[in-house]
């Protein structure tokens, strides 16, 4: 009996003593891979600088940059330009009308993974009326070029959808730094989620987007198509990101040779915000530069802001 009890006493000690670790461990945050963590008050930024002729500037200094939140001006702690390991999502439309084009977009989507570095970790998507996650994160070049020569087009266009689940999968991703590039030629005819859902998903992530349109001519363009061009432009600029509609898709493996020197060429900059309420509101950021080269104006392109964390 005196062994049973003893026993009992120390089970009971033994759940007592885990229910009290459990309580004082810290648990981590949906949120966590979001830019502002919900423990550390601090806003990171990845920076691209552009001159009036869409090149890209480097060598600035941390001076000649200022931050506003909500347009008061915040103290730059952060400042760094080094080419660090990225976290990237290549996300290729896969629908029928792509049939022509495949051969050049695989191409590209190969320059594009072949121009990464070796610290880069990639997954592919592809999507018609359906989303596939063809490639989880590698840092296996090989792997990605081989899948992206299995893949064959068909059906129809869950764009949508398919950017969705990319900015849920990122996530996942080792690096800091978090990157898609999406390569599609129509507006969205097959998804369950609708454009604003995506655009919020998209405000909360820390994922740049990069977008190649293969639409019309601009004074070709459905209005449809003009619609997916807006909806697009809009997600690229959100996020840091970028926005590209060649005319044809012979330009396509040059504008991803472009993105993936935009990806590795940005400054980082960091701030604590004044306002430190954790009221979940939305804060607009601001990037502006102090300074210009010559005659040339120059412009900053940064994430637009952020949504602050709650006290839950």
């Amino acid at each position: 009996m005196k062994k049973a009890a003893c026993f009992t006493g120390a089970l009971l000690f033994c759940l007592f003593l885990a229910f009290t670790i459990a309580q004082d461990t810290p648990k981590k945050s949906k949120d966590s891979d979001y830019t502002l963590s919900v423990n550390v008050n601090l806003v990171t930024l990845h920076v691209s600088v552009f001159d009036e002729k869409d090149r890209l500037i480097k060598d600035l200094k941390k001076e000649e940059f200022s931050i506003f939140e909500d347009k008061v001006q915040q103290e730059i702690s952060i400042f760094k330009q080094e080419d660090v390991p990225v976290s990237l999502g290549l996300v290729i439309d896969n629908s029928g009308s792509m049939r022509t084009k495949r051969e050049r977009v695989n191409k590209a989507a190969t320059t594009f993974v072949r121009t990464c570095k070796p610290q880069d970790e990639i997954f592919l998507i592809n999507f018609n009326d359906q989303v596939y996650i063809d490639q989880e994160f590698t840092r296996n070049k090989d792997d990605l070029a081989e899948t992206l020569d299995t893949i064959d087009t068909r059906g129809g266009t869950a764009l949508h959808d398919a950017l969705y689940l990319s900015l849920e999968h990122i996530r996942e991703g080792k690096e800091d730094k978090k990157a898609l590039l999406l390569i599609s030629d129509g507006e969205d005819r097959d998804s369950r989620y609708k454009f604003s859902t995506v655009l919020e998903f998209a405000r909360e992530s820390q994922a740049s987007i990069y977008v190649i349109g293969l639409f019309d001519k601009e004074g070709e363009r459905s209005r449809a198509q003009k619609k997916a061009a807006n909806n697009l432009k809009e997600l690229a600029e959100e996020t840091g990101g970028k926005y590209f509609f060649p005319e044809s898709a012979d330009e396509v493996e040059a504008l991803c040779t472009q993105v993936a020197h935009d990806i590795r060429n940005q400054y980082t900059l960091g701030y604590k915000p004044t306002n430190t309420r954790r009221d979940g509101a939305w804060r607009t950021v601001n990037v502006k530069l102090n300074t210009s080269k010559g005659a040339k104006k120059l412009v900053a392109r940064a994430k637009r802001g952020y949504y602050a964390p709650t006290e839950s």
